[in-house]
This record gives structure tokens, sequence and C-alpha cells, in this order.
């Protein structure tokens, strides 16, 4: 059905197949252990306490999602001109300069977490024995950024070496999972587990990015970071859209746990995270096809509007083949892959993971759009428009929550990713004249 076309459109094609793929080999490994340290984790606390880890994990990654930005798109969109002019040292302002935003957002973080855990412990169901231990483990997710490191390795095509940095995260968490079970199998010996795999994951990220940029990055005292900005007009702009939209769009995911947790408790949290997390599990080719379509689509916006839009309707035909596959994965396995990971008592959230995986699909057939958008210089409609979903998405939950409670929360994602997959796709297909 793809097959592979010459020019820039084909070329483009061919690599975004062939770096998904790399990650897609990441993924698949982490997807199986996934599976398993799900069953650990689930199987050792139950419900309840489950729902107040999984509480504890959403309120770190809304922390991070909020203060973090996505600096790898910064690296790849305006390092490829240094690139390509053989410009190392402006290269690496534009990555010091980087690295300075991901440090002060772990400073953030930090202070934001602490406000959380002093103002709003009890609502989380964290009492003061424990509040240490938490702010410990989103400072963990904090120094753990590693957006800067991925996006050199993207830069430099090595998608391979990314793959094998991200499985850190689910080997170290499977390691940490039976060894928190031997050695304390509660709420805090899983979160040591969880922080230390993320860790394991930054140290492996930055190691490969310095060596696969070795040569090629230019000097570390070559200017200072700061006249970035300065070299790379347009990239304040670019680096605030990014930020803001990729918080909104994670923000509705995580929050939504949190909305859940206070409306039903920590039951029904634990049961829509991990309906959540396995439907997202089902659907992650989303956003590995969306890290590899914006790097080609960037390099592609250089050859014009006609190579550009053939190689958006190529990703779409590619995007939708697969989203009608793992919809159909969910609704034929869905409910005995729930029981046998998760146990009996999680069954309940079949429902739920019927309705977030459709969700997550209508976002993974317009996975093309909002990199288009960010690749021809409309961050800023697409900002609008995840804002737009987003405050539907929140609104939506508030009203259906009280009504049918972890159910209507579900249907408020359809809903919503319906929206947004409309209106992005409207403004995609003008970006390219189509």
């Amino acid at each position: 059905m793809f097959k592979r076309k010459p020019g820039a459109a084909g070329d483009g094609f061919a690599r975004i197949l062939a770096n998904t793929g790399w990650l897609l080999g990441g993924k698949g490994v982490g997807a199986v252990l996934s599976l398993a340290y799900l069953a650990i984790v689930t199987r050792t606390l139950g419900v309840a306490d489950f729902g107040r880890f999984a509480l504890v994990l959403s309120a770190a990654q809304v922390i991070k999602t909020l203060v973090s930005f996505d600096s790898w798109q910064i690296v790849v969109r305006y390092g490829q001109p240094h690139l390509a002019a053989g410009n190392g040292d402006a290269l690496n302002r534009v990555l010091r300069f980087c690295i300075l935003i991901d440090l002060a957002s772990a400073v953030a973080g930090g202070a934001i977490a602490a406000a959380i855990l002093l103002f709003f412990g009890d609502m989380l169901d964290v009492g003061p024995g424990m509040a240490l231990q938490v702010w410990i483990f989103c400072m963990v997710m904090m120094v753990t950024i590693r957006s800067s490191p991925t996006g050199v390795l993207r830069l430099f095509d090595r998608f391979d070496s990314a793959a094998l940095a991200e499985t850190m995260v689910p080997v170290g968490r499977m390691i940490g999972a039976v060894l928190a079970l031997v050695f304390a199998p509660g709420i805090t010996g899983f979160l040591i587990a969880w922080g230390a795999a993320e860790l394991l994951c930054a140290i492996s990220y930055w190691y490969l990015a310095l060596k696969v940029g070795r040569g090629r990055i230019g000097h570390w005292r070559a200017g200072r970071a700061l006249d970035a900005p300065r070299e790379n007009p347009g990239i304040v702009g670019f680096l605030t859209a990014t930020n803001l939209q990729t918080s909104l769009a994670s923000i509705g995911q995580q929050v939504a746990v949190l909305i859940v947790g206070g409306f039903v408790g920590p039951a029904g949290a634990g049961l829509y995270r991990l309906a959540n997390q396995l439907a997202n599990s089902l659907t992650k080719i989303s956003s590995l096809l969306s890290r590899s379509i914006f790097v080609e689509l960037s390099r592609t916006s250089t050859h014009g509007t006609e190579a550009l839009g053939a190689l958006f309707r190529r990703t779409n035909r590619l995007a939708l083949a697969a989203g009608a596959v793992i919809i159909l994965l969910i609704v034929a396995i869905g409910h005995p892959l729930l029981g046998l990971i998760a146990g009996r008592e999680f069954l309940p959230a079949y429902p739920l993971l019927l309705m977030l995986g459709i969700a997550a699909c209508i976002d993974l057939i317009g996975v093309s759009y909002r990199p288009l958008l960010m690749a021809t210089d409309r961050a800023g409609l697409s900002l609008r428009i995840t804002f737009v979903s987003t405050l539907l998405l929140l609104g939506l939950q508030a009203a259906l929550l009280p009504l049918y409670g972890t159910k209507g929360a579900a249907m408020a994602n359809i809903v919503a990713a319906l929206a947004g997959f409309a209106l992005m796709g409207l403004a995609s297909r003008r970006a390219v004249g189509a």
C-alpha cells in the first residue's frame, strides 16, 4: 500500500517508516514489560492503594508537563539550518539554551510540587508522613527531563539510539517492581522503583546524545547560551507555543485522573488510570509517529508546498490504517487482557478502556496534523485549537462525572478528541492547500 516514491515526499515517508520502526521496537519491549510490571503493582497494591499510587504519579506528571518544554522540537527546528551550514557553535548555543530552559523547569516544578503537597496533600490522600517521599519523587521527575538530548538524537536521525535509551524506563520499572515486591511491597517501594527508572533513562539519553554529537555540535564554551534567541528569530515564540500546547494536551489526560479521584475516590481513579494507561499502550504508535513526522515535515517544508502536501497525505493514510487496526484489537482482546494483567477486581474498567481507546485512536488518525502546523510556522493556531479541545474536555468531564461517574469522564475524551480532530484537520488542509 505504501510504496516508496522518488523525491522529497517519498524519501521523507521512507524515513518516517524507518524511524517509527526503531521507536516501535523500543516501545514494543516497553509494552511487553509494562504488562508485567502493571500486573505486579495492581495485584500487590489492590484497587484502593493503586488508586493512591496513580494519583501521585498523575500529580507528578501534571507538574512536569506544566513546567517542561518540548525543547527537542527547538533543537530539531532551529538546529537543522546550523547543521546544514556546518555552524556547530551556533547549534551548541541552541542546545545550551534548551538545557537552561530544562533546568529552570526543574526548579519551578520542585516549588510547585512543594506547594501542592502543602496545601492539597489531603485531597491527594497523601499524609504528612508520605509528603516528603512524594516530593522527592516529584523532584526526580523534574531533574530527569530529557528533551534536549532527545533533540540531538533526532536531529542526527539516530532514532535507534533514542529507542534504546527509552527502553530504560520499562526495564528499570520491571526490575524495580520485582525488587519492591520482594523488599518493600507498598506505595513507597514502587515510587522508588519508578524514580530510579527515570534516572536510568535520563543518564542513557545524555550518554548516547553526547556520543552521537561528538565533534558535530560545536564547542560548549562558544559564546553565550542566551545569544540563541537573538541568533534564531522566533525561537522564544515557538518555545512558548510548544510548551503550552504540550501542557494543554497532557493536562486533559493527567488532570482527568485527579478530577475522577476527587469525584469518586482513589478506587475510581485507579480504575480510570489503568484503563487510560492500557489504551495509551495500545495506541503508543500515535506519539511515535508524531515525533518522526515532525522531523520529516520540518525538512520537507523547504521543498515547497507540493512535496509537503504529498508527504502529509501519505502519513494520513498510514495513521488511518493503524487506528482502524488498534480499535479492532481493543474490542477483540481488551477484556481478557485487562483480567489477565490486573485481575478480576479491575474488570469494571473495561468500558473505560474501550472508550478511552477509541478517543486515543481518533488522536492517532490525526497524528500528522499538529506536526504539520508546527513545521509550517502555525504553532499559534495549533495552540489555540489545543486550548479549545482541552477546555471542552475538562468542561465535559465536570458536567458528566456527577451524572455518569468514570464512564462520563471517558465519554468526554471521545467528544473532545473528535472536536480536536475536526479543527486540526481543517487547519492542516488549509496549510497545504488541500
